[in-house]
């Protein structure tokens, strides 16, 4: 494989993962709109309860969200908001997941 390919990904990797909690809300604000963001998940609003915790930053929420994304089969998704909530141990699981999925169709290609 020509690994040159690799040269032309973005140095950060192909997910997004700048999205910064707004800095300019205070620990109340944070706090009410956390409490808001569970109740819209709880309730089945999945996407504006993750739009309200990468805002805060609140990486329970954010977890939570990449679960759900995870159950609905949308691992890239669910990467994204592990990597948002600092979660090391889902996003390295997703990664290596992700890794052996291209190492067995290279495989496969090869034996063609």
């Amino acid at each position: 494989m020509d690994e040159r390919i690799f040269d032309n990904f973005p140095e950060g990797g192909l997910i997004k993962t700048v999205d910064e909690p707004n800095g300019e809300l205070s620990a109340e604000q944070k706090s009410h709109l956390n409490r808001r963001g569970n109740m819209l998940y709880n309730g089945g609003d999945v996407e504006t309860a993750r739009r309200i915790f990468q805002t805060t930053g609140y990486s329970d929420g954010l977890i939570r969200v990449g679960e759900s994304y995870l159950e609905a089969g949308k691992p890239i998704d669910a990467l994204k908001m592990f990597k948002l909530s600092h979660d090391q141990a889902r996003s390295a699981e997703l990664v290596e997941r992700a890794a052996m999925a291209i190492r067995k169709m290279l495989d496969e290609k090869e034996k063609e």
